[in-house]
């Protein structure tokens, strides 16, 4: 059959080994690093955890095996990140992010680019190597990043400007929400930024991506302190004249960066959706686990009820179709080059919403006693909220990546289900960007 959802004896291995560095390494660590009001002290809390996820392979095991990292499919990816994701999704979010810098000088990175950047990022003795994505901008007017293609010149969409200069790009422009500040607020080791390399063409014409190293010159960072997802670090980054080796350009995304980003949060679909399902899955253990001893005054658990045993019959089944979901996702990208601009998008948008609202039914099962923060889910609902908002934002890029698909003439609605490759263009960006009166409708 060649429809299979059981997982090979190796892939049981490796949800067992990451659950029980889940449990036993990153669990204790993570009530005081959620805790810090310093998110940059809070940070610095997860560094030993994380040495342990490098020397383990979970930090950069989705490079190819040739360069020194895991060579894990998209598939296992996923349900390892279901297991770091059910005790912390900002620490699974910091090792994601490893992937969005790198896996751009993997697809579009000459080799010499490769042979530059990816050995060095999975051969650290430290363990404590680190990558970073950074492409999205502080809001303004203008600003933001949710039309980042929107077919205009200089200043709509992307605002940071790299101007060659000889044998080096002079960069200047803000970035804000990039994966991290570093350990020590220094940069990331490598990060794969998103620039402007021809300010007068449109933002599907004029972008690129370059690799910007640990303390270059004119880049400063500062950690963003935020509501959830506290064990991941975020930063606003400010390019002041910053000089960056014109070899660091990504060959393959000179004038291509909108496809980088879309192709970036295509592959980061189904973990984003699959961390939701953790967080998901974490609080419907809680809420199942209290139906089960709590009576309410009454003369039996509450499990004994139907509202209750309905609700959570409920949520146990939004989670398994979640998760399928993303196991779908992977194997499309694993089947078509890491290509999934649609099924990416979709998974990413339905399955962090619903996963959302079911964190809060199982809230509604605990009742008042849910507020409470030792029972832990004020915490699954913040982890939660973020999901719909991030890596692509469900309302500012996901959800109109998928109607530019769909609204192609060429599109096939059968596609996905016939596992055909669904093709991404320019021409299917700009759509949603730009008001009808804007363009002459």
């Amino acid at each position: 059959m060649a429809i299979d959802f059981s997982p090979t004896a190796g892939q049981k291995k490796l949800q067992k080994d990451v659950r029980e560095f889940a449990n036993n390494v990153l669990a204790p660590v993570v009530p005081q690093a959620d805790a810090e009001p310093d998110p940059q002290r809070g940070f610095a809390l997860t560094k030993e955890a994380y040495k342990e996820a490098y020397k383990s392979g979970i930090a950069m095991c989705m490079i190819p095996k040739e360069y020194g990292g895991g060579g894990l499919s998209n598939i296992d990816i996923v349900l390892a990140a279901e297991e770091i994701c059910a005790v912390d999704p900002g620490f699974a979010c910091t090792i994601l992010c490893n992937g969005l810098g790198l896996m751009p000088v993997v697809w579009y990175g000459s080799e010499e680019q490769k042979e530059r950047f990816l050995p060095a990022a999975t051969s650290d003795p430290t363990g404590e190597y680190l990558s970073g994505w950074t492409a999205s901008e502080p809001a303004g007017t203008p600003g933001g990043t949710a039309n980042f293609d929107v077919p205009l010149p200089r200043p709509a969409g992307i605002g940071v400007i790299a101007v060659r200069d000889g044998d080096e790009y002079v960069l200047n422009g803000r970035k804000y929400w990039p994966s991290s500040p570093g350990w020590d607020a220094k940069g990331t080791n490598t990060s794969s930024v998103i620039v402007r390399t021809d300010p007068e063409r449109g933002g599907t014409e004029g972008l690129s991506a370059i690799v910007v190293e640990r303390e270059t010159p004119g880049v400063t960072y500062g950690f963003i302190s935020k509501m959830g997802h506290r064990l991941a670090a975020n930063a606003e980054v400010v390019f002041d004249n910053a000089r960056v080796p014109a070899d660091n350009l990504l060959v393959g995304a000179e004038g291509n960066g909108d496809l980088v980003i879309n192709r970036n949060f295509a592959w980061s679909g189904p973990v984003a959706g699959i961390a939701a399902v953790g967080v998901a899955r974490a609080a419907y253990t809680s809420a199942l686990a209290w139906a089960k001893t709590y009576t309410a005054g009454g003369p039996s658990p509450i499990i004994q009820y139907q509202n209750v045993g309905y609700i959570l019959g409920d949520v146990g089944a939004r989670i398994e179709a979640c998760r399928y979901f993303c196991w779908k996702t992977a194997h499309y990208l694993d089947s078509h080059d890491n290509h999934a601009e649609l099924i990416g998008a979709m998974c990413k948008v339905h399955c962090t919403e619903l996963m959302f609202d079911t964190v809060y039914k199982c809230m509604q099962v605990v009742g008042v006693n849910s507020y409470d923060k030792k029972h832990l889910f004020e915490k699954y609902l913040r982890e939660a909220a973020c999901f719909p908002i991030y890596d692509g934002g469900n309302m500012g890029m996901q959800r109109r990546r998928v109607h530019g698909v769909i609204a192609s003439p060429d599109f096939n609605p059968l596609a996905l289900m016939e596992d055909e490759y669904v093709e991404f263009t320019k021409s299917m960006e700009t759509i949603d960007t730009m008001p009808a009166h804007e363009m002459g409708g």
